[in-house]
């Protein structure tokens, strides 16, 4: 081709999707998929036809028992990784989620990982022969990470992040990657590339986002683990909407270095990396092993802080020896959340009070002015810097996760009405504005702890509540284009809390999440998002409920999380 002659972006992603489909085992492409119209498709890889019974053992098993079974030689890592490999692929074909795919490659690992505990009988690290995937953002030397540009096909990593290398130093294997929305500032999955990523519970409702790949391949247990990333929900929405633990670390916890990102020199309130899984364990056993490999002397910023045995026990929350005190946050005075999600909430204070904990009310404290703080920090200069990534091949500026035409055809549309957009394109502050915008964080972070520390007063164990537990969205999983509201996880990143989602066991029932009389209205917001519950249409999706500790707490967050979690279990099992 002429060098005057500029290759048409769509051509571009056109040779990019066909080498995306020749990394795909043709024997592992299916003729039996289910019609489009089925919404529910959980359940589909086991009824496939493509799984052995071994296989389907391997990839239901828990990280736990994972681990247990490579270290034991019990089950080999080619096994396993062939198992999970397969799985994905059968993932992405109900529901879209992969981007970069490299099985071979990843099997080559696992035969070495094999042939390591063989002859010397030791695993290679605390993570041996697990698969884990990775947000499409994390790079591997010799891949691309298009990250939803097309600007950035062609593009392939000259090193592994920090978090790559300490991954496979822990013993993992990376096999896939997953899908992200353009810019990764969205709290769906969509983008010119690699196309829409849906619900495997409901595939007329989103998988979330900016994680959203990596929420339906773990749902569909194509994974036992992966990382997403969050800068104002990106991991907890699609383990939300998917039904999964995820962990949302304080800055610097996890390694980011060598990761490509939107938003690139934005420091206030930064992305963090950190883990979904099927299992509560899985992310302990992430955070333990990246702790064990000092990422602090691999990434500057990241924090020096090894994993603590003792704050996993409780030291700073009675050790265990005293029931925990959580408050629990019924609404943000900003949106009502919907019959479901104030279902799992009752549940949740049901099943703690019986296990002999305390629940009392959390007052919400400036949360709106804390989340448009935080939009006013991470657009400041945004505009400038997507308009600036696509402009080499002229692709569109995506401003809505709306369905498009095409997919209108393909899809049984749910929602009469148009998506409101959600423009990333939006003009920033100036310098000195954003300044400002930095100090009235500082004072709003100040007034969150007064805040909290202040509820030692109410109750009656001598130390402020231990944990909130909050919605994770005003909603479980809304239809496609719909999802425009991160306040009830944005806050908590502006805060830097650590934050965790937690299955609640329940999913949406038409029969007993009807829809309530109206209320008196917060806002506009509140009344569209009252206006938007349709139990027929929400139907199959998970509830969850997010527990928030404080500022660098991940092993304090993961142990009440197991508090939370197993009262949960008890509760449904009653």
């Amino acid at each position: 081709m002429s060098a005057a002659v500029k290759q048409h972006w769509t051509e571009i992603v056109k040779e990019k999707k066909i080498r995306q489909a020749a990394a795909i085992p043709k024997e592992w492409i299916l003729t039996n998929l289910p019609p489009k119209d089925v919404l529910n498709v959980i359940d589909f890889p086991e009824k496939s036809g493509l799984l052995s019974e071994k296989e389907i053992e391997i990839t239901n098993a828990e990280v736990g028992t994972l681990l247990h079974n490579l270290s034991s030689g019990a089950w080999s890592a080619v096994e396993v990784t062939t198992a999970f490999s397969k799985r994905a692929i059968i993932a992405h074909q109900l529901v879209n989620c992969l981007t970069e795919i490299f099985i071979e490659r990843a099997l080559a690992r696992a035969a070495h990982l094999d042939e390591h505990l063989k002859t010397t009988g030791k695993v290679v690290g605390p993570l041996h022969g697990l698969p884990i995937s990775l947000k499409d953002q994390v790079n591997i030397e010799g891949l691309e990470s298009t990250m939803g540009y097309v600007s950035w096909i062609g593009q392939y990593a000259t090193k592994n992040s920090a978090l790559v290398d300490i991954l496979e130093a822990s013993g993992a294997v990376l096999y896939v990657k997953t899908n992200v929305p353009q810019t990764l500032m969205f709290p769906e999955t969509f983008n010119h590339i690699f196309g829409r990523t849906l619900n495997p519970y409901n595939r007329a409702l989103t998988s979330g986002g900016s994680s959203g790949g990596e929420g339906s391949l773990i749902a569909l247990r194509g994974s036992p683990m992966g990382v997403g990333s969050d800068i104002g929900g990106s991991i907890r929405i699609p383990s939300a909407f998917n039904g999964l633990y995820g962990l949302r670390p304080s800055y610097g916890r996890v390694p980011y270095t060598g990761s490509v990102n939107s938003l690139e020199g934005q420091e206030a309130i930064p992305s963090v990396l950190g883990p979904i899984s099927n299992s509560l364990g899985g992310l302990k056993s992430f955070m333990r092993s990246v702790a064990a490999q000092s990422p602090w002397l691999k990434d500057p910023m990241a924090v020096r802080k090894p994993w603590s045995e003792a704050e996993y026990h409780l030291s700073d929350h009675g050790e265990g020896k005293t029931p925990l005190c959580f408050a629990m946050l019924w609404h943000d005075e900003f949106v009502l959340p919907h019959p479901p999600v104030l279902r799992a909430l009752e549940r949740t204070k049901e099943a703690l009070i019986r296990a002999g904990h305390q629940v009392i009310d959390w007052k919400p404290l400036n949360h709106l002015d804390i989340f448009m703080n935080a939009i006013t920090i991470w657009t400041a200069a945004a505009t400038e810097d997507y308009r600036t990534v696509t402009a080499p091949t002229g692709e569109p500026l995506i401003g809505s996760m709306a369905l498009t035409a095409e997919e209108l055809d393909q899809v049984v549309k749910v929602i009469p009405t148009d998506p409101p957009t959600f423009p990333p394109a939006i003009e920033g502050v100036s310098a000195y504005e954003l300044w400002r915008a930095h100090k009235k964080r500082r004072e709003l972070r100040q007034a969150h702890m007064d805040h909290w520390n202040a509820t030692v007063s109410q109750t009656g164990i001598g130390r402020p509540v231990d944990a909130i537990i909050s919605p994770c969205a005003p909603y479980t999983a809304p239809p496609h284009g719909f999802n425009t509201n991160a306040s009830y996880t944005g806050i908590w990143n502006a805060l830097d809390y650590t934050a965790l989602v937690i299955p609640t066991g329940l999913f949406v029932d038409p029969v007993i999440d009807v829809k309530k009389p109206a209320h008196s209205f917060f806002s506009e917001i509140d009344k569209s998002t009252y206006e938007l519950y349709d139990p027929e249409i929400f139907k199959y999706a998970p509830i969850t409920i997010q527990l928030i500790g404080r500022t660098l707490e991940e092993e304090a967050v993961i142990a009440m999380g197991e508090v939370v979690d197993a009262a949960l279990k008890a509760s449904t099992s009653l």
